[in-house]
């Protein structure tokens, strides 16, 4: 198998997406069709169903906080870390999952494009986000608190970005930024990625226009396929450690 190109020039941008997680046991909302409990999931993940039932986003988020439970970064995830440290700044990682893995396995230069399960935010004031792992029991519904001092108090919510919200402009301004500067040096790695949800899926047009290298990573060919440079079929976890030129994963 070929090794990804990566000189004391290059600049590595990644993207994952659910693909990278579920080889760590990690639950997707395709696994079950996009139900959880005869639930439309955005009836749970939208803005409009967070107003509508507040308990019932909760219960959903709380039931995905306690999956997390025993979940472990897999090799992937550690080969990622391991050429972060190779590569330092010339390394920025955007990833789609809210499972805070990557972090766990040790990266650092990281976007959290869709937001973090473990992090709670206040659905009215700006109260910055906050690591919060609690899966709260069935029928509480948190509150923020710091709210109570303008006279009144207000829920908080997941800090996820939820469907029809917007990506935060600060993120998406320093994807195109490496992008950019990395010009021609830049190599575009897609893992485990469905290529349907934008911006993320029109990364790999982004590398091209700059004159970089693009590659993918998957389980099996997704909708934007046609647009790389180098495909590798098959698990990430397998695979990158060879690709990337990384040893084994720490022990656990």
């Amino acid at each position: 198998m070929k090794t990804l190109p990566l000189t004391d020039d290059t600049r590595l941008l990644v993207l994952t997406g659910a693909g990278v997680s579920a080889e760590s046991g990690v639950p997707t909302f395709r696994d079950a069709g996009g139900l959880w409990e005869g639930h439309d999931v955005r009836e749970v993940a939208t803005p409009a169903g967070f107003v509508r039932d507040p308990l019932l986003v909760w219960r959903f988020y709380g039931e995905r906080r306690r999956g997390l439970d025993g979940i472990v970064p897999n090799a992937a995830h550690h080969a990622l870390a391991s050429i972060e440290r190779r590569l330092g700044d010339r390394f920025l990682l955007v990833t789609q999952n809210i499972d805070g893995l990557h972090r766990a396995a040790g990266s650092e230069r990281v976007i959290d494009l869709h937001g973090d399960l473990m992090r709670s935010r206040c659905s009215s004031c700006d109260r910055p986000p906050f690591e919060d792992r609690q899966a709260y029991r069935p029928g509480v519904a948190p509150m923020c608190g710091r709210c109570k001092a303008a006279g009144q108090d207000a829920l908080l919510r997941p800090d996820i970005v939820w469907f029809g919200e917007i990506i935060d402009r600060r993120f998406l301004d320093r994807i195109e930024a490496f992008t950019l500067d990395a010009g021609r040096r830049l190599v575009f790695l897609a893992i485990g990625t469905s290529g349907l949800v934008h911006p993320a899926a029109a990364l790999v047009d982004a590398a091209r226009t700059v004159g970089g290298t693009s590659w993918l990573v998957n389980a099996e060919a997704p909708a934007n396929v046609d647009r790389f440079d180098h495909v590798v079929l098959g698990a990430a976890g397998k695979l990158l450690p060879e690709l990337l030129g990384v040893g084994e994963p720490p022990a656990v």
